[in-house]
């Protein structure tokens, strides 16, 4: 999904603030003061090779692996290597670049994450010495650093000792001992671990898939590289190949969710939409019961998750469910009103029955979401000639031309027959899991001391929050979280960009503009220009809009969604709308 949704691995971590502010408690006060590492979202970055052979450089992001292995392993809420260069490539900073500690600390803030696991190593080709601090981010706090000296082949059991070390000297309340810790920790062969790593950071599919392979024949009982197989592949659109690696990833682990997903989708995409509804209901029953104790306390349900309701409504809408999948439709537009693809499936469904004033509507509805689409626009129009509306079909028509382009809408090539519609349908084939992880953990997935972190008043535990509302519909929640940072920290960038998307989803648009500059103002942002360039071309103030987008990829060249605003826009007529 687009880096904005929320939902990007699985019962790991990332994505979760108040309202009048309230005192702290005297524990609270003593958890933010004594700088404890244990309870929080951590955020690890690659080591650095500070001596070693080059041979080694693959070491770097084998220690940024193991240490994300541990910490969750032993029952910490830590972002995925994924999440992490996603949020890199928004600020334009190359995935292996040697970041300063601001430049960290800069990611974090973005990601909200509440602690960043930092390092080197070094080898003389027979031992190898590691060293790894963590750093706070509210307050801030710098912890000394820790540091193991080994055999080479040692290196997994050395960083073990390396993560335990971190959280029990930095938290004099840590209880497992080295043991229990070391136990909890999955025992791999590194000569596997290194071809996984290998595969992991090979640039092309041949070798990565021939690393992952001989990873998976040397540790035949490890998932993870069963799992990165059958992401080459289902990148590749091989599902049936992609499913026979999927089949390895076992319901208790941490990918179990984006396995269950993917599956999901393959079903879809190889038109077995029965056995895609199977997969879509039972992935929302494990994150429904996943959720359900803290849901009845008023917390969001893990099950309302737009990516999942709309491939089950696809599932639906193929078997002839239509009411089942309208239902699931409106409640993923509900719950993601920046994403169009939900509107233009309802279009879809009222066309298929022959309903076009409802599927104009939707159609509108979602060209309004993304003015950028010329797909939207073009049905749009076509809805509008068959429901007998030609003027405003025509109107329609010459508002695409200036907003995309005098031939934007004649690219557009759509089969409209009731027998086609369906074919059409928007298929979500990426489920954001990273904050998933953190809404699973904190709603009473973990039972683990990670989970007591909701109990700490930092920033970024309440913007975590703050989102988690967000995501599930509470507008009302979410702005009290945000605005309870905003009375201790009026500057901070985060809870300004919530107030903002909290803004734009009851229609308020120029104070969702307000709320953006103002993070802006606080810490520039790829992605949140990238947010303002799209409010701007809601109010049809496109040469703002191109303005914002091409400051968005000065920050970061490579940024996604920012590169395919512009593309957009470039072909669109300046309007002098500035103002």
């Amino acid at each position: 999904m687009s880096p904005n949704r929320l939902i990007r691995r699985v019962l790991l971590v990332c994505c979760a603030l108040f309202c009048p502010a309230a005192p702290l408690h005297a524990k609270q006060v003593a958890a933010r003061t004594n700088g404890s590492a244990q309870s929080g979202v951590y955020l690890v970055f690659p080591f650095e090779n500070a001596g070693a052979s080059p041979r080694l450089d693959w070491l770097g992001e084998g220690l940024e692996e193991l240490t994300i292995q541990a910490l969750s392993a032993g029952g910490q809420q830590v972002y995925s290597h994924a999440g992490r260069n996603a949020e890199m490539e928004r600020n334009g900073l190359p995935f292996s670049a040697k970041l300063s500690r601001a430049s960290m600390l800069r990611v974090a803030q973005d990601l909200d994450a509440d602690f960043v696991v930092f390092g080197s190593f070094t080898s003389d080709g027979k031992t190898l010495t590691i060293d790894s601090r963590i750093l706070r981010t509210d307050p801030l706090v710098l912890f000394p650093s820790v540091r193991e000296t080994g055999s080479l082949d040692s290196v997994m059991d050395m960083q073990s000792k390396v993560i335990w070390r971190l959280l029990s000297e930095t938290d004099k309340t840590y209880r497992p001992t080295l043991a229990e810790f070391s136990k909890s920790q999955r025992s791999l062969r590194l000569d596997a671990f290194e071809h996984y790593i290998r595969g992991l950071l090979a640039n092309e599919d041949e070798p990565r898939l021939r690393e992952l392979r001989e990873a998976s024949r040397l540790e035949p009982s490890w998932p993870d590289p069963y799992f990165a197989l059958a992401e080459t592949y289902f990148t590749r659109n091989d599902c049936a190949t992609a499913l026979s690696f999927l089949a390895h990833v076992p319901p208790a682990h941490d990918r179990y969710v984006e396995a269950l997903f993917s599956t999901g989708v393959c079903r879809l995409q190889m038109n077995q939409p029965e056995r895609a509804e199977e997969v879509f209901t039972s992935l929302q029953t494990a994150l429904n019961s996943a959720g359900k104790s803290e849901s009845q306390a008023g917390a969001p349900s893990g099950a309302d998750v737009p990516e999942i309701l709309n491939n089950l409504a696809v599932a639906r809408a193929r078997q002839g469910k239509i009411s089942a999948a309208q239902a699931d439709l409106r409640r993923a537009a509900d719950l993601d009103p920046d994403e169009d693809d939900y509107s233009f499936n309802l279009g879809l469904l009222a066309m298929h029955a022959g309903d076009f004033a409802a599927a104009a509507a939707a159609f509108r509805e979602a060209s309004e979401r993304k003015p950028d689409n010329p797909e939207d626009r073009a049905l749009l129009v076509q809805s509008l000639e068959k429901a007998g509306k030609l003027a405003d079909a025509d109107q329609e028509r010459e508002s695409a031309k200036e907003a995309l382009g005098p031939n934007a809408l004649q690219s557009v090539r759509v089969d409209t027959k009731p027998d086609a519609g369906f074919r059409l349908a928007r298929i979500r084939t990426e489920l954001d899991t990273t904050a998933l992880r953190l809404e699973t953990a904190a709603s009473g997935g973990a039972t683990n001391s990670a989970a007591v972190s909701a109990s700490v008043d930092t920033s970024a535990s309440h913007i975590r929050r703050g989102r988690q509302e967000l995501a599930a519909g509470h507008l009302d929640s979410a702005e009290n979280e945000f605005r309870g940072v905003l009375r201790t920290e009026r500057a901070n960038a985060a809870a300004h960009r919530g107030l903002a998307e909290v803004n734009h989803r009851r229609g308020k648009l120029d104070d969702a503009v307000i709320e953006l500059q103002a993070s802006l103002a606080a810490r520039d942002s790829a992605q949140v220009r990238t947010m303002l360039a799209r409010i701007y071309l809601e109010q049809k103030k496109t040469d703002l809009a191109r303005t914002e987008v091409r400051r968005a990829l000065q920050l970061a060249p490579n940024y996604p969604e920012a590169k395919q605003l512009l593309e957009h826009l470039q072909s669109s007529k300046p309007n002098g709308g500035a103002q």
